[in-house]
């Protein structure tokens, strides 16, 4: 008995330190992503008036590129673990919504993984 609970105490510190792992390497490339969705939102906006389709869909193109900016102010700004706890609190919130989020994103996950085959 006392072997299976060092056995177990050993895999969730190596689950432990693999999560810590993982969430610095995220941390690492943070601020890399976020100067990417700038640019890209900058890049919008001044391409937005040349898009065909007229004034809705510049005023379209706006709104995503100011999304897109206010996304990468957001993760500049938070560490991975403040994203995480924000996340989970939001889920425990809003069950559904992020049932159906989850579902949604599985939904395009695989259809993108079915058209690569």
């Amino acid at each position: 008995m006392a072997e299976n609970m060092l056995k177990t105490e050993e895999i969730h510190e190596r689950i432990s330190s693999a999560g810590r792992s993982v969430v610095d390497k995220i941390d690492e490339t943070r601020d890399a992503a976020a100067n990417v969705m700038h640019d890209a939102s900058e890049k919008l906006h001044r391409k937005a008036e040349e898009l065909p389709g007229g004034q809705k869909v510049s005023g379209m193109a706006h709104s995503a590129a100011d999304r897109m900016a206010s996304a990468a102010g957001y993760i500049a700004e938070h560490d991975t673990r403040e994203m995480l706890a924000e996340a989970r609190w939001w889920v425990r919130h809003n069950p559904a919504k992020a049932v159906l989020g989850a579902a949604v994103m599985g939904f395009f996950a695989g259809r993108i993984f079915r058209s690569r085959s």
